[in-house]
């Protein structure tokens, strides 16, 4: 009776426990979404701040499991707050918040869904966005072309928000990590918000060497080769701290 009375006991407080834990796991889960929109917002303010786009252009988002974050179409990064947080699944069903997602949500989603990508950020950038118009791929200017995986092409014109354009899109990133999209802007996706918007940065920065350079009378900007390109690739995934 009395190994009886204790197994009961120890049911009872596993059953009192349990919940407990639950909530614990809920406000795990809630606590992350916090932070991954914190972080968002931070990452799409920054995109203003440097000059990436104006005014409402470009978006950002952030995959945390099957439900994806991001920025609402047609507000003000520095207006977004904490309750405003936006969330679709993997198929564009919205989960999260009653603002409605961005238009370029298909660029998105085609992204997560073919590739490993945890997050991605599209702008407006205004030197890569004039390279897009006047080339098929950002010419070799610069080695850092081989962190984003080689010559960074430019994915045909297509109505913005369309399927169309996300399937152009996926065509210039096959073995890339960014690419132009022609008349329209910039994209690029990494591991996390961190990389991914220091690839943006860097696709800039490279289209703004080229033009610079390429702008001189008389002279021609020397280039690299593939090789060199993906020398240099390879030399680029072991920088940093380990």
């Amino acid at each position: 009776m009395a190994e009886q009375r204790r197994d009961a006991r120890d049911v009872r407080e596993e059953a009192q426990v349990a919940p407990e834990r639950g909530e614990l796991d809920g406000r795990d889960a809630r606590d992350e979404v916090e932070r991954a929109w914190d972080e968002l917002v931070a990452t799409a303010c920054r995109t203003v701040a440097d000059g990436l786009v104006v005014g409402t252009s470009g978006n950002v988002s952030v995959r945390l499991g099957d439900t994806v974050l991001v920025t609402p179409t047609g507000v003000p990064y520095d207006r977004l707050r904490p309750e405003d947080v936006v969330g679709v699944d993997l198929d564009g069903r919205q989960v999260r918040g009653s603002l409605l997602p961005t238009s370029e949500l298909p660029m998105h989603l085609a992204i997560y869904r073919a590739t490993d990508a945890r997050a991605v950020v599209h702008t407006h950038a205004a030197h890569a966005t004039a390279v897009s118009t006047l080339v098929p791929e950002l010419p070799l200017i610069h080695y850092m072309a081989g962190a984003l995986g080689g010559p960074v092409r430019v994915a045909p014109y297509a109505t913005y928000g369309t399927a169309e354009l996300a399937e152009n899109m996926l065509r210039a990133l096959t073995h890339r990590t960014a690419c132009l999209l022609q008349n329209h802007g910039t994209i690029a996706y990494g591991s996390s918000l961190h990389q991914a918007y220091d690839r943006t940065a860097q696709l800039e920065w490279m289209s703004r060497v080229w033009l610079l350079s390429a702008s001189v009378p008389g002279l021609t900007p020397s280039l690299l080769s593939g090789e060199q390109v993906t020398k240099a690739g390879e030399r680029l995934r072991g920088y940093g701290q380990r």
